[in-house]
């Protein structure tokens, strides 16, 4: 049976557990894979929204840059004489005059005819006689009014690029020419930084750099020729975002800008990792949660199961108590019959017997047995058959009265003759366990109207719990009565083992019992007390260890 039992506790708690935990994680499942979903695409448009800007930004900064060195070179070959362009030191003074205002960005100025040949010259390098007829920037210079060149190493063998204005003067086309710094040009594009590993650079059609490869850059020059193929297409976005794994694998994002009319492109590149690296802070934390949480609705879920098992189990307990008390009182009620029935069986030979030796006495007053030796003889031993068999018919008058049903019918009775009645019972049994049973009864004291056989039963119990108590030391039961304050006080005292203090407060407690399993129910007490709470009194306990135990009753006298 313990073992179906436990097999039932088992399966009912893991379903108790298992449905906790669906409807625990469901919801927190949903929760989590909302938040990560969200964060992503929320990061993710924030991150893009953040890139394309700042390219954005960092473009029309470039493109001011060279549009600026471009209309100060406009600017002079438009308001300039010939004369003047065509002077060494004329040249020397403006490039003075920009090196001044704007740093070290203008390197030369330069004054070149239409056949390539360099009129004059200012600047640090020995070009005054150079020959441009073949460059390539200078063949572009002479088909457009204004033009920059792609970075390239030319006569210095130093990487630089070229602006020039048009100067037409005596029916031929001459050209003003500037070299911008390559260093102050690099230097304003590398000041660009995204995050940890972000950064940025510029291109021409053909995939070439035109600021500093920087480390990072891992990609063939085809990639950089199709990205700039890819920005052309797309008219309708200037801005392009895309992601790509490099040569070593690792994901980036590309966003690119066209810049000098569609002739470059700004490339802005930042590793996936670092571009959202918060964003896997939120995740991690969201997980973190997600893993705390699930490990709190597991415990909550075994200990949810745990107390609905021990209630059940409590509860399985109690029923089960409740079926031997059931079955107890059955065993009681039998009793009792059988009792009754004994009582009724014994009563009646008993009543012949006392009959019977009332008429030998009689016999024995006639004048023939008078004579009689043994007449004396004959005298006491039908004087003990009347005690003897007066006292089995009270002993049967006794059982009878408690064996009857139980009446709970007020009436109107003297609690100390029903107190008697009870010790009467319950002496054999004392003598028995070398127990002494004590009474003091207050004289004087009113009629009570109570259910006599309920006070029967809570006496009882009480003096059965005192000859337990005391049953292997043996000892005293005081048994005392007195009216005060319109109460009757009963008080039932023993010199047993005594109740510890920490049991006082639960002695009255439905199926509570320091006893052993067999030896008694812990309903004992809890009936006294619910019949004496009818009854509109009360019932107290003191109790020292080792010392004894006193309950007192107390029961209201009404009129």
């Amino acid at each position: 049976m313990k073992q179906t039992n436990g097999s039932y506790y088992s399966t009912v708690s893991k379903r108790i557990l298992l449905t906790f935990l669906g409807a625990s994680f469901l919801p927190l499942l949903a929760i989590t894979v909302s938040a990560l979903y969200q964060s992503h695409t929320f990061y993710h448009e924030k991150v893009r929204s953040q890139i394309e800007s700042m390219a954005k930004i960092y473009t029309l900064d470039i493109d001011s840059f060279l549009k600026e060195r471009l209309s100060n070179i406009q600017f002079i070959a438009d308001n300039k004489s010939f004369e003047e362009l065509s002077n060494d030191l004329f040249l020397k003074a403006k490039l003075y005059k920009l090196q001044n205002e704007y740093g070290s960005v203008f390197s030369d100025l330069g004054f070149v005819d239409e056949l390539g040949n360099q009129m004059a010259y200012a600047g640090p390098f020995q070009l005054e006689n150079a020959i441009y007829s073949a460059a390539k920037w200078f063949k572009n210079a002479m088909s457009h009014e204004t033009s920059i060149s792609d970075v390239f190493l030319g006569l210095r063998g130093h990487p630089h690029f070229i602006v020039t204005a048009q100067k037409k003067w005596g029916g031929k086309t001459w050209i003003l020419r500037a070299t911008i710094n390559f260093e102050a040009f690099n230097e304003l594009v590398g000041n660009i930084r995204i995050g940890k590993t972000g950064f940025a650079i510029i291109i021409n059609k053909e995939g070439e750099f035109q600021t500093q490869n920087i480390a990072g850059s891992n990609h063939e020059k085809a990639f950089y020729q199709e990205m700039f193929a890819r920005t052309l297409n797309k008219t309708n976005e200037p801005i392009r975002f895309s992601e790509y794994r490099d040569i070593n694998g690792i994901k980036t994002i590309y966003v690119t800008a066209l810049l000098k009319d569609g002739d470059w492109q700004m490339l802005l590149q930042q590793t996936s990792r670092d571009a959202f690296r918060d964003l896997r802070r939120i995740q991690f934390a969201t997980l973190l949660i997600f893993f705390w949480g699930g490990i709190g609705i597991i415990v909550a879920g075994m200990i949810l199961s745990r107390n609905v098992i021990r209630r059940l189990t409590m509860a399985n307990q109690e029923a089960e108590l409740l079926n031997q008390q059931v079955i107890e009182s059955g065993k009681l009620a039998s009793l009792g019959e059988l009792a009754a029935g004994i009582a009724h069986e014994v009563n009646n030979p008993v009543a012949i017997m006392i009959e019977e030796a009332g008429w030998i006495g009689d016999l024995l007053e006639e004048e023939e047995f008078k004579e009689t030796e043994n007449m004396e003889e004959f005298g006491r031993a039908l004087k003990q058959i009347k005690i003897q068999g007066l006292r089995c018919r009270d002993i049967t008058q006794k059982l009878l009265s408690f064996a009857r049903k139980s009446d709970n019918r007020l009436e109107v009775v003297q609690i100390n003759e029903l107190i008697k009645e009870v010790v009467g019972l319950s002496s054999q049994q004392a003598k028995y366990n070398n127990i002494t049973i004590r009474t003091k009864f207050g004289q004087g004291q009113p009629k009570i109207k109570v259910s006599q056989t309920e006070v029967q039963q809570v006496m009882l119990n009480l003096i059965n719990n005192a000859l337990d108590a005391m049953k292997k030391t043996g000892g005293t039961i005081d048994i005392n009565t007195i009216f005060e304050n319109d109460h009757i006080v009963i008080s039932v005292s023993d010199t047993g083992s005594g109740i510890p203090e920490t049991n006082l407060g639960r002695i009255f407690d439905p199926f509570f019992t320091t006893k052993s399993v067999g030896k008694g129910t812990g309903l004992g007490l809890s009936i006294c007390f619910g019949i004496i709470n009818r009854l509109g009194g009360k019932i107290d306990v003191s109790s020292m260890v080792g010392k004894g135990t006193t309950f007192n009753i107390y029961i209201p006298v009404r009129e």
